[in-house]
């Protein structure tokens, strides 16, 4: 990858041959984009009114429906470290991502099998009562529903974007940037269709047909993967990853001391009289360099979770009526992603482009940052809603209204007062969670761009555990004057909410301290690496590219025109 300069993008192939390249680059991309689409519309459809189906159709309480929730989401997104590390060294990508698909599938049948009202099917018994399934069943058929979809996404979502991104180096170093935008933008029109469409479905009609659409997304998104299955290009897997980082490691203690090298690691390589080639060992380091990123995002995620959890709970206690419509409770995440929606093209087509002309770079960490500051407000509005929310409900009285099969004591405050809560957190994914992914892309050697990027998605799936791990405190430790009890009219999920802001304010300090240190993968680590800087020109070891804009290299890669620079924040 190279910087993005007019210059980087010419390359020495004959002009006739570039239309069809790029062509048919456009075509893959194309593929792999409305494949997450499907994935993402499956997912979100599944995850959207969870709370709601187990509270619902499986008598689950409040809290025990959140806990199944951060732990299905949890799971999701830890998988992808397994996902990711079969693919680079097992089965590739591709395999990776159609073999997850497939269990995705069955997945989703099995959902569609704990939904189904089977009375008119299977008739009557000897006594006139209809056969069907008891609760049991259905909870088993759903719970196991809900593990092969974990498995299938989690496989996924640690593949298809770094997949993606290689068919987008074809066209240029700037397509891979534009490319980790889009892939969020088309990530939030499936989640769009999911929250609006799909969700209506399965809380005003039937869950059966609410689950048998994500059933059909997910057939559908196989069948684009295979459409440009000629076409893709792929890297083969190489040896076990994991494994050598352990070797690395390994060697590196036992020559402590024997050699004068600058780096722990450096003890490794065969340049210090190590085993290990220069490149491998600066791959090891790159992944050192990530986690402690990685670690302070965790918190942002378990912010995140509380719009399907918390955020959830909070409105079917509103009043969900527009007229005589009643809105699915889950349509608010509408405006977390039609924020999303405004926001990444705006920032990618003009608001960047603006400032690079200005002289003017946020860096990665300094666009994920912002972003947290954001999950911050979002639970500090959240609960002070709570407040005038409870205060309503205890001035009017509040009144029953019916949610799918459920009935609730619901403040007469409009659930549409949430939405500053889920536009916040919506314009924070642009920041953080779009930069994320482009961050553990740009951040990775070839060799280990599944297995970081399984890593950066486990930082969800953590981030959900420890959702739900200050839950379970929480309610540990306010049993006489609970925060968060089954019927949340009774207690302070406010304080929940402020702690969680607080929490935030403390990582984000953490997050300062890290990312003042952080140092970006440069020209000289990425050729030790043995990675080409594609549409570039020769560079030699050491030494940064020449090229017109030498106030800029661009942020994907991490460079900067100042070594000095490579620790600003």
């Amino acid at each position: 990858m190279a910087p993005s300069t007019q210059n980087y993008m010419e390359d020495s192939t004959p002009a006739k041959s570039q239309p069809p390249a790029k062509k048919q680059s456009m075509f893959v991309i194309a593929c792999i984009l409305l494949t997450e689409l499907c994935e993402r519309m499956t997912f979100y459809s599944i995850s959207a009114n969870l709370v709601l189906f187990c509270t619902n159709k499986l008598a689950f309480t409040s809290p025990d429906a959140t806990t199944v929730q951060y732990v299905f989401t949890g799971s999701c997104y830890l998988i992808p470290v397994i996902g990711g590390w079969i693919a680079d060294t097992i089965s590739g990508k591709f395999n990776a991502i159609y073999g997850s698909g497939l269990l995705y599938v069955v997945g989703t049948f099995l959902l569609v099998c704990a939904a189904i009202d089977y009375r008119d099917w299977l008739g009557r018994d000897d006594e006139g009562k209809y056969y069907n399934l008891n609760l049991d069943a259905r909870t088993g058929y759903y719970m196991t529903g809900l593990f092969f979809v974990a498995v299938g996404t989690g496989g996924i979502k640690a593949n298809v974007g770094p997949y993606g991104a290689l068919q987008a180096e074809e066209i240029g170093p700037q397509a891979v940037q534009t490319f980790f935008q889009w892939f969020y933008f088309f990530i939030n029109v499936g989640s769009f269709i999911a929250y609006s469409a799909v969700a209506y479905v399965q809380q005003n009609i039937d869950f059966a047909y609410g689950f048998l659409i994500p059933m059909i997304s997910m057939i559908l998104s196989i069948v684009i993967l295979m459409a440009g299955r000629s076409k893709y290009k792929d890297i083969p897997p190489g040896g076990s990853v994991l494994s050598t980082a352990g070797k690395v490691i390994v060697e590196s203690c036992k020559r402590k001391g024997e050699t004068n090298a600058e780096s722990f690691l450096d003890n490794a390589k065969k340049s210090y009289g190590g085993s290990f080639a220069d490149g491998t060992v600066e791959g090891i380091k790159a992944l050192g360099r990530v986690l402690p990123v990685f670690v302070t995002i965790v918190m942002y995620w378990a912010i995140y979770s509380q719009m399907s959890s918390t955020f959830f709970l909070q409105s079917v206690r509103m009043d969900v009526r527009i007229g005589s419509l009643v809105t699915p409770a889950a349509a608010l995440n509408l405006f977390n992603i039609a924020i999303i929606l405004i926001l990444i093209p705006f920032m990618d087509r003009l608001v960047y482009p603006c400032l690079a002309k200005w002289g003017k770079h946020p860096t990665l960490l300094q666009r994920m940052g912002f972003g947290m500051i954001l999950t911050a407000l979002s639970v500090v509005y959240a609960g002070v809603l709570e407040i005038f929310r409870k205060q309503n409900l205890s001035t009017t009285g509040g009144f029953i209204q019916d949610i799918g099969d459920s009935s609730y004591n619901s403040s007469t405050l409009s659930m549409f007062l949430q939405v500053p809560q889920f536009a916040l957190i919506g314009a924070s994914e642009v920041f953080t969670s779009a930069t994320g992914l482009e961050f553990a892309y740009s951040q990775a050697p070839q060799i280990m761009q599944g297995l970081i990027m399984g890593l950066f998605l486990l930082t969800s799936g953590l981030g959900n555990y420890v959702s739900m791990a200050i839950v379970q405190i929480v309610q540990a430790a306010t049993v006489s004057k609970p925060w968060f009890p089954d019927e949340i009219n009774n207690g302070y999920t406010e304080y929940l909410y402020f702690l969680l802001g607080g929490l935030m304010l403390l990582n984000f300090l953490a997050f300062l301290v890290i990312a003042k240190s952080y140092k970006y993968r440069d020209v000289e680590e990425i050729a030790e690496t043995g990675e080409t800087l594609k549409h570039s020109p020769e560079v030699e070891p050491g030494k940064p590219p020449t090229y017109d804009n030498q106030a800029f290299y661009h942020c994907q890669d991490g460079f900067v025109n100042d070594k000095s620079e490579s620790t600003r924040f």
